[in-house]
């Protein structure tokens, strides 16, 4: 079997890779780089030229070969390398007839839990998305901000009181909304110094959140470990970092309880799986990094499936259009805030053939959030 042709498709704010072979069978992928998908898609293009005519399923060779080739890495090229990685392991499942996870070591669980995405432009719609999930049969909400979701367009200016403390509340009002029943996953998208997140972390410890997500930006690893080991609540990082090498630098640090690679961005499931064993090591859990489709959702349950410290799947349903039901031909099972492990040859998803004709591509905005100043801020 040989890799024939390698195409790049852009569907709303999206891009897919699929590689195809002589045998009939294609396989799909997703970059994660989000931010620069048309670098991502060029990247893409770049490592088509070695990988015609090569046999799909050498996929470490591959990935080792595609990495180490240039010396020069980045979001972009670490999304292309997922995308290609994450379509050659769905050529393998469906050329042996199972699953990816069967050829990573079979399944440890039969379902995995997933947490609902919360968003919101007043505390109230917030409050309002932890009530309906909990409805929903989810037991955890996630992507959850005490600053609410502002738009970029308006200038940002709080004291540090109104700030610490309203964002306190918040979490108070998150914590009364759903009681016990649901785990709250607290985002603070790297918005807070490193005094700024003891501060806040000490204040919402009583509420006792699942996890404290990137309080401060993962630059200096240094940082983050500062406030680790002041604050009593698990801390989340990892969606901003690439490669086994840098995990394995958050991981020494003590600065994470939880790791948040995502697959679509740090090498696919070939990489995606040494972080996971990198993190067992130092009895730390994995909870997928996922803001994109259902592609990707479906490659981080491949990776759930077959890990002993999976914690929590970041699941992104309902937001936006198109939905993203429309993008591809199946959907995976949610039963009661988990998804059921899937018995589907390869990632067990495939692209809607129109779904690039019915959602063209949308480009991000470039757009930072101001300071009541001018000066540019974390949002």
């Amino acid at each position: 079997m040989r890799i024939t042709d390698i195409q790049t498709i852009f569907v709303d704010r999206y891009l897919f890779v699929q590689v195809h072979t002589d045998a009939g069978i294609t396989g799909l992928g997703e970059s994660g780089s989000w931010g620069f998908l048309e670098a991502s898609a060029g990247a893409v293009e770049t490592f088509k030229r070695y990988l015609i005519g090569q046999d799909p399923l050498r996929i470490e060779h591959h990935w080792q070969y595609l990495y180490r080739w240039s010396h020069f890495r980045g979001a972009a090229i670490m999304g292309a390398l997922s995308a290609i990685d994450i379509a050659l392991w769905d050529i393998m499942g469906k050329h042996f007839g199972v699953p990816c996870y069967q050829l990573m070591g079979g399944k440890v669980r039969d379902k995995a839990r997933v947490y609902y995405h919360v968003f919101g432009e007043t505390k109230e719609e917030l409050i309002q998305g932890c009530i309906d999930a909990k409805a929903q049969g989810f037991t955890a909400v996630g992507h959850l901000t005490p600053f609410l979701d502002d738009s970029r367009d308006i200038p940002y200016f709080k004291t540090h009181v109104d700030k610490i403390e309203d964002a306190i509340d918040t979490v108070r009002q998150y914590r009364e909304a759903v009681g016990k029943d649901v785990d709250l996953c607290i985002e603070i998208h790297r918005q807070l110094t490193p005094s700024e997140a003891v501060v806040l972390g000490r204040g919402i410890e009583q509420y006792h959140p699942y996890f404290y997500e990137d309080p401060v930006t993962p630059d200096n690893l240094d940082e983050m470990a500062l406030v680790a080991s002041k604050i009593g609540i698990p801390i989340a990082t990892g969606e901003r970092i690439h490669t086994i090498w840098e995990f394995q630098a958050l991981l020494h640090s003590g600065a994470v309880q939880f790791v948040r690679p995502d697959v679509c961005m740090v090498g696919g499931l070939t990489h995606a799986k040494k972080i996971a064993a990198l993190a067992e090591a130092h009895h730390v859990q994995v909870v997928p990094h996922n803001p994109l489709s259902p592609v990707s959702t479906a490659a981080c349950i491949q990776l759930a499936a077959c890990i002993p410290n999976f914690a929590l799947q970041e699941y992104p349903i309902g937001e936006g259009e198109p939905p993203k039901s429309e993008i591809v031909k199946s959907a995976l099972t949610l039963e009661n805030g988990f998804i059921v492990i899937p018995d589907a040859p390869g990632i067990g998803i495939e692209l809607a053939e129109d779904a690039a004709e019915r959602h063209p591509y949308k480009p991000r905005q470039v757009k930072t959030r101001l300071h009541l100043d001018g000066s540019v801020v974390d949002q």
